[in-house]
């Protein structure tokens, strides 16, 4: 027996002086954690100080009952429940029960409430008995940060997003200076395998990340939205796109992807402007007539046979639209009309011998290069070469009229954008600078990625060609008198891809007679091009209609016309600041109202379109829009009490 208790306190003397330090720390490691807080990601903001995406911190309050004193519970819990029933709406005597049943149970981590805004969790850390803190009061909060676009879908793969789905868009291009420092604070594990704050502070409070300023502008993003989903809509095409770059300085203005949903919805999909390379059409015409002009192997007078519309090559057929044909005209009117015939013509005789020159030159141009966004996921421009697998007998001659070569809309328009700017390639940027607490900490500015892609000569003459396109070409239903535009329709028949048959053997490809891709290509005003813009839309309904200057022209027209009648201004100065007053005048505004306005009418006159859509549609109501710009009146005036469901019509100046 005596030998028995002998082991048995040489055991109990080993765990308490020899390993106990190591049991106590095992102890503490198990029921002590160190919780990470989430850092706010920087906010995005558009160029004129309009919130694009923001952090928005979440707070869930529960409640430890137990810890309170029971005089300071008894003191405090009738004033307590009653603050609880203003703010969250049961009665008093439920949220008294509540609590003194979580406090006979011994439940530590009572749950109060989830998902509340600032303001309130502020509010709430104030109440009576909450307000003596984590021991004494019994209070406990978590927050953590939920991101939210406060234009709602416009332009949200653009926008992007950095979380479990990937890195897209600004938000995925820019997160390592977005995501900030994250925080820490210590938690204690209590019953039931929960956790609870050791004290009311955070042991390191973490840093917010820097703000980034893009070039968006609100107001052009709206006009470029709304006018290619009216389009998508009537047309029922399966999807599209739409760009607005600056000119001079490569600043995308806009940008509007949608696609269409089984239910016949469009959303923001992908980013089909920088991702989508495929097949271009007619407006790759322009590189073609620009090749042969660089290379001084014709003139824009001379004159070419275009026959009765349809030639063949090596046994493959080159038609044109007008199934008579154009007879004997100039190239200049061979591009006008977008003759097929007369392209494939012309760059067949002066190039078949030597196609290296003709690639010479596209390269020459840009086309061969990725635009080198920071956007991840750009798609790769095909440009065939000889001796390469993707040349045979017909590439230079399919090439002439945009077939066989593969670019994105973001890549034309870049081309597009050299013309337009006097021979000067410019990098579309996305971005303008970083802000940390108002103070600009890094400036992307303009890049010039090719001083001259071709001659002025070549530049002036394939200008005036492409401004004869819209006032005599086949984009003479835009002509306006009222503003200069210049550009290129383009129509292409998709290719389908080859499919497995049953034997699991491929089947060859082949070009559709009823799925097209159509787009225009151009910029205004002619004389002093502020912008260049492309419109392409995929997969119209061909019984409605699928030729670039009926389906992607009229885009073009109602982007460009907004954009003259609703910022004068602009078209004749440019402003690269960012006012930081302005950005928090903006911030706090829509915030204030979102989080004030639930059942009443806020008062929305004097807000960018975008932002009074987001609200009403919040509050459960129907937006109706006429104009664009800001809005100048609104139908339900402010303080009326509204049902979800309700229509709003809000008329913009």
């Amino acid at each position: 027996m005596s030998l028995f208790l002998l082991v048995i306190g040489g055991k109990v003397f080993e765990l308490q002086y020899v390993k106990g330090e190591r049991y106590k720390k095992m102890a503490i490691e198990k029921n002590i954690k160190n919780d990470t807080i989430a850092a706010n990601r920087g906010n995005v903001y558009a160029s004129d100080g309009n919130l694009l995406a923001t952090s928005v911190s979440s707070y869930t309050v529960r409640m430890d009952p137990v810890s309170v004193r029971k005089g300071d519970f008894e003191k405090y819990i009738a004033a307590l429940t009653q603050e609880l029933s203003k703010m969250l709406g049961k009665t008093p005597q439920y949220y008294e029960k509540k609590i003194r049943d979580a406090r006979n149970r011994k439940n530590k981590y009572l749950l109060i409430a989830r998902g509340l805004g600032y303001n309130d969790y502020a509010k709430m850390r104030g109440f009576p008995m909450f307000r003596l803190g984590v021991y004494r009061g019994g209070f406990i909060a978590e927050q953590k940060t939920v991101r939210e676009h406060p234009i709602g879908k416009i332009a949200e793969r653009t926008i992007g997003y950095n979380d479990h789905r990937g890195g897209a868009g600004i938000e995925g291009a820019f997160s390592e200076y977005m995501k900030g420092e994250d925080g820490w604070r210590v938690k204690q594990k209590i019953a039931k395998g929960q956790w609870k704050p050791l004290r009311d502070i955070n042991e390191k409070e973490p840093e917010d990340g820097k703000d980034v300023i893009t070039t968006i502008d609100v107001n052009i993003q709206d006009i470029t939205h709304y006018a290619l989903l009216k389009q998508l809509e009537y047309f029922e095409a399966d999807h599209g796109c739409a760009v607005v770059m600056e000119t001079a300085t490569g600043e995308i203005k806009a940008i509007s992807n949608l696609g269409r949903t089984s239910s016949g919805k469009y959303y923001e999909r992908r980013n089909y402007a920088v991702w989508e390379s495929h097949e271009p059409g007619s407006t790759f015409k322009l590189a073609s007539l620009m090749a042969a002009l660089e290379d001084n192997v014709v003139d824009t007078a001379d004159v070419i046979d275009t026959e009765k519309g349809r030639i063949y090559i090596n046994n493959r057929k080159v038609e044109d639209s007008n199934w008579e044909g154009y007879g004997k005209i100039s190239l200049a009117r061979v591009f006008e009309v977008s003759s097929n015939v007369g392209i494939v013509k012309a760059i067949q005789k002066n190039y078949d011998h030597n196609p290296n020159k003709f690639i010479k030159r596209i390269k020459q141009f840009g086309l061969d290069q990725k635009t080198g966004v920071r956007i991840v996921g750009e798609g790769k421009p095909i440009i065939p070469l000889p001796k390469t697998d993707r040349w045979n007998p017909i590439a230079l001659e399919w090439m002439a009229w945009g077939y066989g070569v593969s670019l994105t809309p973001l890549q034309v328009l870049m081309f597009y954008n050299g013309v337009a700017n006097n021979g000067e390639l410019v990098k579309p940027r996305f971005v303008k600078e970083l802000k940390v607490g108002g103070e600009t900490v890094e400036e992307f500015g303009k890049i010039v990625l090719k001083k001259r892609i071709a001659k002025q000569s070549t530049i002036n003459k394939v200008k005036k060609i492409m401004e004869n396109v819209v006032k005599k070409g086949t984009a003479e239903e835009i002509y306006s008198p009222n503003f200069s535009m210049a550009g290129k329709t383009g129509t292409a028949k998709k290719w389908i891809p080859r499919k497995k048959n049953k034997e699991g053997k491929y089947e060859g490809g082949y070009y559709s007679n009823k799925k097209y891709v159509a787009s225009f290509a151009g910029f205004f005003p002619v004389d002093k091009p502020k912008y260049s813009c492309i419109v392409v839309v995929h997969e119209p309904d061909p019984l409605k209609g699928y030729y670039g200057a009926k389906v992607a022209a009229p885009v073009f027209k109602e982007i460009a016309h907004k954009i003259y009648t609703s910022t004068p201004s602009s078209v004749q100065k440019v402003t690269d600041s960012v006012v930081t007053a302005s950005i928090s005048k903006d911030y706090n505004k829509y915030y204030d109202v979102i989080n004030r306005y639930k059942t009443i009418m806020p008062k929305v006159v004097g807000m960018s379109a975008m932002d009074a859509i987001s609200i009403l549609e919040n509050m459960g109501l129907k937006v109706n829009v006429s104009g664009v710009g800001k809005v100048k009146e609104q139908s339900i005036n402010k303080g009326v009490k509204v049902r979800k469901g309700a229509t709003v019509y809000l008329k913009l100046s």
